[in-house]
């Protein structure tokens, strides 16, 4: 894992290059010795994880969390200070876990093995499986995770977006949506696409009308039959469609 190493004192950085070659799949890939050297490392070297000091010259540990956190992929972020007084402050920024110097091998052992779901690689894999998607509501853009989408449906040469508490209209059209986000969406009819991971089931009604059931809303999908047909294979949902 790529690691950057940022503090002021070179002794510091020294001893932490150090612990870490106790550590092979954890690599120092470059220093830093305050905030502004370690934005632009960051954005040079793009490293998973940051061993980041909280009081430097210039911008402090802090701040410079809160701009690594706005990054689309952040790195993992693990403080290491000689300052427990920080505390409660660190952790309103989210990092892996918070270190106080002088750094304890075994303690910083264990702050690796609890990177987990903050690695990079596994921010890349959730923004591929859950990607943020864009809507503007008046002057404001606004976005939310994909896993919040219920379902997209275009109406009067706009496509309306309906997510968990709201609605929106967002700039794609069905086929740009579709390409875009295609692994994660299903066609119901012409003018509809459906978030997968909330299908629920299929039924019919009296008039062999088909619908799509979904979690987290009591609106009902018309599915055309072309489309019912793919569903039903696909979901294996012959019951359903045939009683």
């Amino acid at each position: 894992m790529r690691t950057l190493i940022v503090d002021d004192e070179p002794l510091a950085r020294s001893r932490l290059k150090r612990l870490l070659l106790a550590h092979p799949d954890y690599v120092c890939v470059g220093e830093a010795s305050n905030g502004e050297e370690a934005i632009a490392q960051v954005e040079a070297l793009k490293p998973d994880l940051v061993l980041l000091d909280i009081e430097m010259p210039g911008s402090d540990g802090l701040s410079v969390a809160e701009q690594l956190n706005a990054r689309q992929i952040p790195p993992a972020i693990i403080f290491v200070t000689a300052h427990p007084e920080h505390a409660l402050d660190a952790y309103r920024v989210s990092p892996a876990d918070y270190l106080l110097k002088p750094v304890d091998p075994e303690r910083l052992t264990t702050a690796l093995s609890r990177l987990g779901m903050h690695t990079r690689a596994h921010l890349e894999r959730n923004e591929e499986l859950n990607p943020w998607i864009s809507y503007q509501i008046g002057n404001s853009l606004r976005r939310i995770r994909f896993e919040k989408v219920q379902y997209f449906m275009a109406e009067d040469k706009i496509v309306k977006m309906v997510f968990d508490g709201g609605e929106a209209i967002v700039e794609q059209s069905l086929k740009q949506l579709e390409q875009r986000y295609g692994q994660l969406t299903l066609r119901a009819h012409r003018n509809c696409i459906i978030n997968k991971s909330r299908m629920i089931g299929i039924q019919k009604d009296i008039h062999s009308c088909y619908f799509a059931e979904l979690s987290g809303t009591a609106d009902k999908i018309e599915v055309s039959r072309r489309f019912a047909s793919q569903l039903k294979h696909i979901y294996h949902l012959s019951d359903v469609l045939d009683r």
